[in-house]
């Protein structure tokens, strides 16, 4: 179907526009939504909006039309005097969203459990919040009745800004991590929608992309030193790097090795994510570089699913990578699993769960499955890839996040994406000490990310609500193609921070 939202007589023509279509997504995942400003008379489906000065405040209007539902009009006045804490505009941007919010959750019977939350980041807008409300009890009621968050929502995300507080606390102006990125896996997830190339078709490109990788990696290097900038962390993504060669591996950590100043950094992971990419060999060069930590991501450890999903490999390799990694003396390993996949069941995932939990994991990140534009998921299913089957994903999060607890893990990161099945969330839960830090300072926003590869972005933090983002090309080809203007986007991060010099 197509959804007509149509914005009248905004005082602030176009700014509500995103995030007015935000709420419509959570209710209508999938579907096609034309958002009008001067429409002719709607026909179908349509939602009208009007926002009306009106003596010292503005009236917002609301009318609804669900051909399948039936309609409801509903309306709200915000007083200058009621928009101290996030001016007028903010006020009524998130009034509008209220009653939208309200009337689709009576109209179509369901109740996205994050309210009126879009974002990726809920964890920060509470710590924002805290410093605004002074106690986290203040911050729950703000997010239960303001934004409309479930409870249970709204304990799992203050639960997780308690977990950061000390290890932000560490930061300073001068922090910041590198990110590394390796767009190549051993095949292509049907879910997925990063950048990577299944090696078997792209493996040409490695080469003339690793060479070019460690050119940037040193002009990077440079820029850091002459800025006086600390390492905190280093992270090297994908894709999956362990889909490079040994060879290839060692040549890009020893260009790290020798280009960074890794001896004073709290964490070093390299993303091992699929089973079927690790070896004996590929192990020992991580360990003899000083990498600290490992992800190992099954995503499911059922065979059926794995298949349905395009993974190559099998639970019982998943196992024997695990063994193998703790054999060679990892001990801070991350698991992922995600729920809502296709052919999974809520026991088959339970079972997942139980048996990642059985290898005694440091960290366990549990995703629900989020269905991207560009994924083969959506272009092969259309709306119907948005479908989590008959039973709730809430109940399983819920029941998996308990026994996280009860075996002693923490939650310590948070975010969510658009497009996620049945509106839930990503969590990493570790055990204590075992935090994922690069995990926490990237999602946060709370220091600068040098990043460095095809569909990288470099993240500058130099003080709060002060961020600038420099993107790479996003695929291998245009990476290498369009090298020389990558080096000279990054001449971006020189000019950042002298204009943040105080």
């Amino acid at each position: 179907m197509t959804l007509e939202l149509i914005l009248r007589d905004l005082p602030w023509e176009g700014d509500f526009d995103y995030e007015a279509e935000c709420i419509l997504r959570l209710f209508f995942p999938g579907e096609k939504i034309a958002i009008l400003h001067q429409p002719q008379t709607p026909e179908g489906d349509w939602i009208s909006v009007e926002l009306t000065p009106q003596g010292e405040g503005i009236a917002i209007c609301l009318a609804v039309q669900l051909d399948s539902s039936g309609s409801i009009q509903a309306r709200d006045m915000v007083l200058s005097s009621e928009a101290a804490m996030g001016g007028m505009k903010w006020e009524a941007e998130r009034r509008l969203c209220l009653l939208l919010f309200d009337a689709l959750c009576q109209l179509t019977g369901t109740r996205p459990p994050w309210g009126i939350l879009t974002g990726v980041r809920p964890v920060r807008l509470c710590r924002k919040l805290l410093g605004e409300l002074g106690s986290v009890s203040a911050v729950r009621e703000a997010l239960i009745q303001q934004y409309q968050v479930l409870p249970q929502k709204a304990d799992l995300a203050l639960s997780t800004l308690q977990a950061q507080k000390e290890i932000l606390a560490g930061n300073t102006r001068s922090s910041y991590s590198l990110y590394v990125g390796i767009p190549f896996c051993p095949t292509r997830c049907l879910y997925c929608s990063f950048v990577s190339h299944a090696i078997d078709k792209a493996g040409k490109l490695v080469p003339d992309y690793l060479e070019l990788l460690c050119r940037e990696l040193e002009e990077i290097a440079a820029t850091a030193s002459r800025l006086g900038l600390a390492l905190r962390t280093v992270y090297i993504g994908g894709g999956t790097p362990t889909t490079l060669e040994p060879d290839q591996l060692t040549r890009l950590l020893r260009q790290i090795e020798k280009v960074f100043p890794l001896s004073g950094i709290a964490e070093y992971t390299v993303e091992a994510g699929r089973p079927d990419s690790i070896s004996r060999e590929k192990l020992k060069v991580l360990r003899d570089f000083g990498v600290s930590r490992i992800s190992i991501n099954p995503q499911a450890l059922d065979d059926a699913v794995l298949r349905a999903i395009g993974r190559a490999h099998t639970a019982q390799e998943t196992l024997e990578a695990v063994a193998l990694a703790r054999e060679m003396g990892f001990d801070n390993i991350n698991m992922d699993l995600i729920a809502g996949l296709p052919e999974q069941t809520p026991r088959s995932f339970t079972r997942s769960l139980e048996q990642v939990m059985a290898l005694n994991a440091e960290n366990i990140t549990i995703h629900t499955l989020t269905v991207k534009r560009s994924s083969d998921l959506r272009t092969s299913m259309g709306a119907d890839a948005f479908d989590s089957g008959a039973y709730s994903l809430a109940e399983l999060l819920a029941q998996s996040q308990e026994k996280l607890r009860g075996a002693g893990y923490l939650p310590y990161y948070l975010y969510r994406q658009q497009g996620t099945r049945q509106n839930q969330e990503n969590t990493g839960f570790c055990r204590p000490g075992k935090e994922g830090l690069y995990n926490i300072y990237s999602m946060e926003d709370t220091h600068t990310i040098l990043a460095a590869g095809a569909g990288a972005v470099t993240k500058l933090c130099a003080a709060p609500d002060k961020m600038r983002r420099v993107f790479n090309y996003k695929y291998p080809y245009e990476y290498i193609s369009g090298f020389g203007e990558i080096l000279k986007r990054k001449r971006q991060i020189i000019e950042f921070y002298k204009e943040e010099t105080p």
